[in-house]
């Protein structure tokens, strides 16, 4: 008589759970959750999402601010147009620089004033308060006080040049000297931010790794670059990136102190769209400009994005 066979076990693990469903208590948790958000999606909506989307439309369209002027869909014509804009892609070439140079040469500066502000240094309450002055001042005044430090015949820059029989420069109004001019009043502005982020981000570091590598013969400069900077990086790609998207899109300051001139060497992309919407009265054409705006945008945020996620995903391997 054959032996019986024997009986078939099931693999490890087990048979596969079934998914419990949200129980009452769970479900009333997300209803509430809900509730909470709905409120602050409302602007979002209202306020961002609404007017981006009748912009998007509105560069298919011959919108203009001519009384009773009738709206018309005229699909791709303003793209082409603007496809064959020398002064546009000019000024979105300006702008790169413009929002590139501020964006790099704030974080390098930051980078310093962060260290001295991390160091023992006397008054550093007083120091802290007086690095965040330029924070609280709007784009407006911040453009009206350095047009004044510029002017050529009373600002206190000429006026300093003189003191070493240096001639007067017109800061504003040169070809040479106004694009410079107006990257260091966008410096000057966003600096406190930045500095405020790399400071926090500084004292986030372990003051063990600081201690182990003195130990192990460091000096001040060496442990910046094999600690400071390392811990620092995320902070400084981060804040570096949306300072780039800022202030490309920004251009407040830039129009107080220039209004893009002279002769449009200081013209940034949001600026030629803003007069071409106010001034030339070109609704259409001008949104136009602002979706080839929000493309780039969406492009540059993209390659942030895929990089970090990369980051990310090396850092969980």
């Amino acid at each position: 008589m054959s032996a019986p066979a024997p009986a078939l076990t099931p693999p490890s693990g087990g048979s596969p759970r079934r998914k419990a469903g949200l129980g009452p208590r769970q479900k009333a948790e997300r209803r509430e959750a809900i509730a909470l958000v709905i409120p602050a999606l409302l602007p979002i909506i209202v306020f961002s999402m609404i007017p981006l989307l009748a912009g998007v439309y509105l560069g298919f369209t011959n919108a203009t601010l001519a009384r009773n002027a009738e709206i018309e869909f005229t699909g791709f014509d303003n793209f082409v147009q603007l496809a064959q804009d020398k002064q546009f892609w000019d000024s979105f070439g300006i702008g790169l620089i413009w929002a590139g140079s501020v964006a790099a040469l704030t974080g390098m500066s930051a980078i310093a004033l962060a260290l001295l502000l991390n160091s023992k240094l006397r008054f550093k309450s007083l120091t802290r308060i007086i690095v965040l002055i330029p924070w609280a001042m709007p784009p407006v005044v911040t453009g009206i006080l350095w047009r004044m430090i510029y002017d050529v015949n009373s600002g206190p820059l000429n006026a300093a040049l003189g003191w070493f029989g240096i001639d007067k420069v017109n800061w504003l109004g040169d070809f040479s000297t106004a694009l410079p001019a107006v990257i260091v009043v966008g410096i000057w502005s966003g600096l406190p931010q930045t500095t405020v982020l790399l400071l926090a981000g500084m004292q986030s570091i372990p003051g063990e790794l600081h201690e182990a590598a003195a130990l192990d013969g460091a000096n001040a400069a060496r442990r910046f670059w094999h600690v400071t900077l390392p811990g620092l990086a995320p902070v400084l790609i981060a804040i570096t990136s949306i300072d780039f998207i800022w202030n490309f899109n920004d251009f407040g300051i830039v129009y107080v102190l220039t209004e893009g001139g002279p002769g449009g060497r200081t013209m940034i992309p949001p600026l030629f769209t803003y007069l071409e919407a106010f001034r030339n009265r070109e609704i259409g054409y001008a949104s136009a400009m602002g979706d080839v705006l929000v493309l780039a945008i969406l492009l540059i945020l993209s390659i942030y994005l895929v990089n970090q996620f990369r980051q990310n995903k090396e850092g969980r391997a």
